[in-house]
């Protein structure tokens, strides 16, 4: 019988150990406890997949989507929804078909991989593997750190990226690659939140906005490259949130361009709309000072830095502001500015763009193409998606992928 040596216990590394066929399966994680990443996607809800089909799964891969084709097509979005719902995980699906446990717990998709691996004969050993043997352009096994040799047939590589690294993404997998010979792409931080040059942004941490629009442009560009309605967060270094991960996605070239960000903050109401809404609120407080006319329409917080972008006198009576300033303020909540300065660190990142080459890996087996018995799956292959459970389908597919190839 053949010998799989799974490094990583991860999303990809567990699903790939559930899925190999006709082997002795030893899976070798750093961590007490496998799959920590997972257990903290989703706020702790855990988007499992994205309820689609396979070319919308391709069209939210914004790099190298097409490499997936093949995995996608072996195992997809309502493969991986049977997985676990056969195994005892029932699931639901929320907006943008996003799919969660219907428990709403990470640990239940957790523990339903760790049950299958470990049905699936999977032994499963806390160590660190130090590197992959080879030998004539193939793989022998693997050594720990500890000096101990493992020999296999075949080495899947599952170790995911940088992000999160008190999670055990800390690149190693990467560094192994390299050592082999294998191309690893410029490492980069996506789905993360974003730095900002406006200074209130600090004095704004903490508040929540709820159902705004948030639109990202590039310079001179006037149509957005980012549009979407949702929710995000202000905070000391600038904005995060669920909006700002997904719009950071699309942010592909940020040492080269520079980007804007606007946040519609009436997103239901078009500009007339919302100046009819002002001049009611207005005529019920007509002596009132103008900074203290805004509450039934702003967070009491944002309150001053709307007033100060608006250029309106914050002490004028309401009575006293003229046709233009009222427009003024519009134009600010219909369209508050960002001026973008940067990624936050990579180890705040979901996950990392970039990673091994796909030019140098089988996409229809997941096999390097420089070493005979070494497979790739998960976050460590440079392909990244949007959110929405896109990124933790790519792990599923490619090692299952890796899974059914490499016992042949």
């Amino acid at each position: 019988m053949k010998r799989v040596v799974i490094i990583g216990g991860g999303a990809a590394g567990l699903m790939a150990a559930a899925q190999i066929e006709n082997a002795q399966i030893t899976l070798i994680e750093k961590n007490d406890r496998p799959a920590r990443k997972v257990m903290i996607t989703g706020k702790g809800r855990c988007n499992v997949t994205n309820n689609c089909d396979e070319n919308t799964l391709i069209a939210n891969i914004p790099k190298n989507g097409r490499f997936l084709y093949s995995a996608f097509s072996a195992f997809n979005s309502q493969d991986t929804m049977e997985f676990f719902e056969k195994r005892g995980t029932p699931l639901k699906t929320e907006r943008g078909n996003r799919v969660f446990p219907v428990s709403d717990k990470s640990v239940d998709i957790v523990d339903a991989l760790v049950r299958a691996a470990r049905k699936n004969g999977t032994e499963i050993i806390k160590g660190q593997v130090k590197e992959i043997i080879t030998e004539n352009g193939a793989v022998k096994g693997v050594r720990l750190e500890n000096g101990e040799e493992i020999f296999a047939d075949s080495v899947i590589l599952a170790t995911g990226g940088l992000s999160y690294p008190t999670t055990g993404s800390t690149g190693d997998g990467y560094r192994m690659a390299e050592n082999l010979g294998h191309t690893v792409t410029e490492l980069k931080p996506s789905l993360v939140p974003l730095n900002i040059h406006e200074g209130f942004c600090e004095r704004l941490s903490g508040l929540s906005l709820k159902n705004v629009t948030l639109s990202i442009y590039e310079k001179d560009k006037k149509k957005p490259i980012f549009s979407e309605m949702g929710e995000m967060l202000f905070t000391h270094f600038g904005i995060s949130g669920p909006l700002v991960l997904s719009a950071s996605a699309h942010l592909r070239y940020m040492d080269k361009k520079e980007y804007t960000a606007k946040v519609d903050l009436k997103p239901a109401l078009s500009f007339e709309q919302l100046e009819k809404r002002v001049l009611k609120d207005f005529s019920e407080e007509l002596n009132c000072d103008f900074i203290n006319s805004l509450g039934a329409l702003l967070p009491k917080s944002l309150i001053p830095v709307v007033v100060n972008l608006s250029g309106i006198p914050p002490r004028i009576k309401v009575n006293q502001i003229s046709r233009d300033q009222r427009h003024s303020l519009i134009e600010v909540m219909k369209g508050l500015t960002l001026h973008i300065t940067g990624f936050r660190p990579i180890d705040e990142a979901i996950i990392t763009s970039g990673g091994i080459s796909v030019k140098e890996i089988n996409p229809a087996t997941m096999e390097s193409k420089l070493i005979k018995g070494l497979f790739f799956a998960g976050e460590i292959i440079d392909v990244d998606a949007y959110t929405g459970g896109f990124n933790l389908q790519i792990a599923f597919s490619t090692a299952y992928t890796a899974a059914k190839s490499c016992t042949n």
